[in-house]
């Protein structure tokens, strides 16, 4: 294609950015405290102590590869205001701090624009049509540029989610054009960027040791175990170890390895995050409020124990349920394994192709933030964006995986911010029409209820005498809706990739 093809493209990226620059001024959530010092950790402090800094309550709890990404933004952000580089200025605010945080996502989001192109060409090479507004490219970058969720938690929230999904849309779009080895590398990257991504690890890694480590398949589809090559294993290997290598050596070589894995997997916040993601987890804590609302009490709580489960409160912290059995952090990572093994097993028996993968990869994401240990809701963009990517990349607009995106989106997005999002909205209503209908109309139902529980919340609750007794009841209500959502759709995606699978053993 000629550049001139791609003019739409980059409209749409210039006009988007040009939004997000109107967002400078706008709300700022905790995060942007978190980021600035991060900066002045970065910048001021030593190398050993970037992992022991605590003046600050928001200490670094990223992979080192972003702290480094930190401390390559403090050197600008000095030329703006050097005084939102010192640890000891906590909560430090300066029309020049803002004005550089804000910039810092809209220009590191060029690696988001860049990674959205690479996929829109790939569904270009696929998928042809002369009227460009119909053609599945445009829509596909019209739905991750213009993406309303991580505007909000980018751009008015304050993070470097776009940045991040850049690195994991960029890998994905190499494995579809069987560029295994540079895809392995930016999954490397992003790893060491930001861990969260380990809910789609294992996808990765069973696609490419079937996929690129054996070379050939049996006529029936199984695996030839004489094709087996040890070069390319190595290859592997050889890339990722040399990336968390560079990323975590220093810290090694200065036996302070421990004290970095305590800081990124801090289990002593608890199951739940303050506002409790929609997953089954949510419907765990409310069964058991329940319960204890019908004045079941079903064991005894030990004195000088952890608190009883009164997890509504929006504190990060460990809480003991009052009638179920409280759950520890290895029985997540167990119900973890178990919900995404079956994905893994038909991805090892069937994995050419991008549509195993990426089916793969969903259920690895969704099954991770619905059983996951301390899972905050914005992870569901880690599920939306490449569901999104892979109902137009490699499957059809009739496949189970399209008809869940729409569901999906928009109760992914109103749990991370409780409001009604139009476009999305829009776009799965107009789904559920017509002789081509995609929602089932319970789906819909569904998804009207959305729209009633933000009337109810954002409206009538604030005004109601229960606003200060109870401030945390419209997340809560609106949590456990949603984790309704979440959990069926989880369920519906693994229905149509057991029906694929019985499909494939009938041929």
């Amino acid at each position: 294609m000629t550049s001139l093809s791609w003019s739409w493209f980059w409209s749409l990226a210039a006009g988007v950015s040009l939004l997000k620059c109107l967002f400078i001024n706008a709300y700022r959530s905790t995060d942007f405290e978190v980021h600035r010092n991060w900066l002045a950790i970065t910048h001021s402090q030593r190398l050993s102590r970037w992992y022991y800094e605590n003046t600050s309550e928001w200490t670094l709890d990223y992979p080192p590869l972003f702290a480094w990404f930190e401390f390559s933004l403090s050197y600008v952000a000095s030329h703006f205001d050097r005084s939102m580089l010192l640890v000891e200025n906590v909560n430090y605010v300066s029309p020049a701090a803002v004005l550089f945080q804000r910039l810092s996502v809209v220009f590191s989001d060029g690696v988001f624009i860049c990674a959205v192109r690479e996929c829109c060409r790939c569904v270009w090479e696929q998928k042809g049509s002369r009227d460009v507004l119909n053609r599945p490219p445009f829509v596909l970058a019209v739905l991750l540029l213009w993406n309303f969720g991580l505007l909000i938690v980018d751009h008015v929230h304050f993070q470097y989610n776009g940045f991040l999904f850049g690195f994991l849309l960029l890998s994905l779009s190499t494995h579809l054009q069987s560029r295994h080895l540079l895809g392995a590398l930016l999954f490397a990257i992003l790893l060491n960027l930001k861990h969260i991504y380990l809910y789609v690890a294992p996808a990765y890694g069973i696609y490419l040791l079937r996929s690129y480590c054996f070379t050939r398949d049996n006529k029936d589809g199984s695996v030839q175990w004489t094709s087996f090559s040890l070069r390319r294993l190595l290859a592997l290997a050889g890339i990722v170890g040399s990336v968390f290598t560079l990323s975590f050596g220093p810290f090694i070589t200065m036996g302070q390895l421990p004290q970095v894995l305590s800081r990124l997997f801090p289990f002593k916040r608890g199951l739940c995050h303050a506002y409790w993601a929609p997953n089954i987890w949510a419907l765990y804590n409310i069964l058991d409020k329940s319960l204890v609302l019908l004045g079941v009490r079903l064991k005894l709580l030990q004195e000088a124990e952890l608190p009883r489960a009164s997890m509504t409160g929006g504190l990060v912290q460990e809480f003991q349920h009052s009638v179920l059995p409280s759950v520890s952090p290895s029985v997540t990572l167990v119900c973890t394994l178990l919900s995404i093994l079956p994905a893994l097993v038909s991805l090892w028996r069937r994995p050419r192709g991008a549509r195993g993968f990426l089916r793969c990869l969903l259920l690895c994401a969704l099954g991770s933030f619905i059983f996951g240990w301390h899972v905050h809701e914005k992870a569901i963009l880690i599920v939306i964006l490449p569901l999104r990517s892979a109902s137009l990349t490699a499957l059809t607009q009739a496949s189970p995986c399209f008809s869940v995106c729409l569901f999906l989106s928009p109760i992914g997005f109103h749990c991370q911010i409780p409001h009604v999002n139009l476009p999305d909205y829009k776009l799965s209503f107009s789904s559920s029409s017509g002789p081509d209908c995609l929602l089932h109309p319970l789906e819909v139902i569904y998804l009207l209820g959305l729209v009633v529980l933000a009337v109810l919340c954002d409206l009538i609750y604030p005004l109601s005498p229960w606003q200060q007794k109870f401030p945390f009841l419209p997340l809560l209500v609106t949590s456990v809706y949603c984790s309704v959502g979440v959990c069926s759709s989880f369920v519906r995606l693994y229905i149509s990739l057991l029906r694929q699978d019985r499909k494939l053993k009938q041929l």
